[in-house]
């Protein structure tokens, strides 16, 4: 269980929601928003026509056609997303990782196309990231550092990430943000909805309401590196000497609005590390994985909601170092508990459990008798890994039907869903669910989680070895300093 004061100072005024901000910026009269906006528009008009065009020639037996279609445009959607960086470029990141709904060797061709925006975005001209650190610090890069590399590690949608050394010789990382991404970001709020046809294309029954307010929240709370600079010191405090989870080490004294100065750590990425580990070290780092992303939730209420592979490292020595905390929301102690409530209602089966929790938690609009039976089997669904009880194994494939039994009426009960209500505290936990689905799915993750939910549940004894060392810790964590 969390200590007392754990989420003592992160309580804080959030932004103004992803409805609200859409709207703010559609309204602001910007020529770089109309400009943005039109290029994305064409995109999505051009991407949604060829798509239809390319199935009716698929049926017509033409494959290659099909393909080479495909494949092009793919090349094109991830060129342009990325050269636009902000909300376009997000959509992008999160499709190359989450198993959408399209066939499998159509999925295959989109998501390898975009996979390089998870970790090599486009760069910014080292110049132009000089600049921002010397408006932020007042002084040039090389004056600031005692060292300062000006090409980058790494890219991504709103900075990028260069080597350094502070000039007592400690090495570190800093995450510059990209110079106008903030304008943008303030554009492609206005312009989300263009996206909408490029959406439609690739999975037709998305929610695509939901998917663009939370992804514009997101977004405004990416841009506030001062807020991720707090949250990565939470994440630090508590997981400081833990077994295997490693958070870099922030220093406070050296962040600026713009830029975030972190403790450096290297390590393979998710593929790099997929491809050389072996059977046994593949499951380690899923349970790693696993027990991160959910357990920071149920023992903290602290929640990382954005677990695509370009936001941790494989170091080589067993643990998994965790780079990203730019997308963190502190959960209610109320909503918390509504999550286990729901989770306690599946394993045992009890549709009256859970309608009582999710009429307290506002799910069920005043009113509305929803098919509890029906609903029941979503929910065991949606949580099977938890729900079955025994070891159970992580494919692509339930990866992909719990996207489609969420969004594709022929595969769920999406006319209760519709009916329902989704508070705003919830929207989060539907991408951590796809994120972590499709990232487990790729290492086909097996173990018993229900018996490591118990653990974080009800104190149940350690279910894996993995467990037994984080119980060991946490004992040590809540004695008295």
């Amino acid at each position: 269980m969390a200590r007392r004061g754990d989420d003592a100072g992160l309580e804080r005024p959030g932004h103004a929601d992803g409805r609200w901000a859409r709207r703010q910026a559609r309204e602001r009269p910007l020529g770089t928003r109309r400009q943005r906006g039109t290029q994305l528009a064409r995109l999505s008009a051009s991407t949604g026509a060829s798509y239809v065009v390319s199935r009716v020639r698929g049926l017509g037996g033409r494959e290659t056609t099909t393909e080479s279609f495909h494949a092009a445009n793919a090349a094109r959607i991830a060129e342009l997303l990325g050269s636009m960086k902000g909300a376009a470029m997000k959509v992008g990141q999160i499709a190359s990782f989450v198993d959408l709904d399209l066939p499998e060797d159509v999925r295959a061709i989109y998501q390898d196309s975009l996979s390089g925006l998870r970790e090599s975005a486009p760069h910014v001209d080292a110049q132009r990231i000089a600049e921002v650190i010397a408006q932020d610090y007042g002084a040039p890069p090389e004056h600031v550092f005692g060292e300062w590399e000006r090409e980058p590690l790494a890219s991504a949608s709103i900075g990028q990430v260069h080597r350094a050394r502070l000039p007592d010789g400690t090495r570190v990382v800093t995450k510059v943000q990209h110079p106008g991404v903030a304008e943008a970001v303030e554009a492609d709020l206005g312009n989300l909805d263009s996206l909408a046809p490029l959406l439609r294309a690739v999975s037709p029954n998305l929610d695509l309401d939901s998917l663009l307010d939370e992804l514009g929240q997101r977004l405004l709370d990416e841009l506030d590196y001062q807020r991720e600079a707090q949250y990565q010191q939470a994440f630090a405090e508590r997981y400081r000497g833990h077994p295997f989870i490693r958070i870099p080490r922030v220093y406070q004294e050296w962040c600026r609005p713009r830029v975030l100065v972190v403790e450096e750590m290297r390590g393979a990425s998710l593929e790099e590390m997929a491809a050389t580990a072996d059977e046994g070290q593949r499951q380690r780092y899923a349970e790693i994985l696993y027990r991160f992303y959910y357990g920071s939730l149920h023992r903290f209420r602290l929640f990382n909601a954005d677990p695509h592979p370009g936001n941790y490292v494989f170091p080589g020595d067993g643990t998994v170092a965790f780079l990203d905390f730019g997308s963190v929301k502190v959960f209610p102690s109320a909503v918390a508990e509504a999550i286990n409530g729901i989770l306690d209602a599946v394993i045992a089966d009890d549709r009256e459990a859970l309608a009582a929790v999710l009429r307290r938690a506002d799910f069920v609009p005043a009113g509305y008798e929803p098919d509890w039976a029906r609903l029941m089997a979503w929910f065991q669904h949606f949580h099977a890994p938890i729900a079955a009880g025994g070891e159970f194994t992580y494919t692509p494939e339930f990866a992909t039907s719990v996207l489609r039994s969420t969004t594709d009426p022929r595969c769920g009960p999406l006319d209760i869903l519709r009916r329902m209500n989704l508070p705003a505290d919830y929207l989060l936990l539907n991408r951590i669910q796809w994120g972590i689905n499709s990232i487990l799915g790729q290492l086909r993750a097996r173990a018993d989680w229900q018996a490591i939910f118990r653990e974080w549940r009800h104190g149940a004894e350690p279910a894996t070895e993995l467990g037994r060392q984080e119980t060991a810790f946490m004992a040590r964590r809540a004695e008295p300093a």
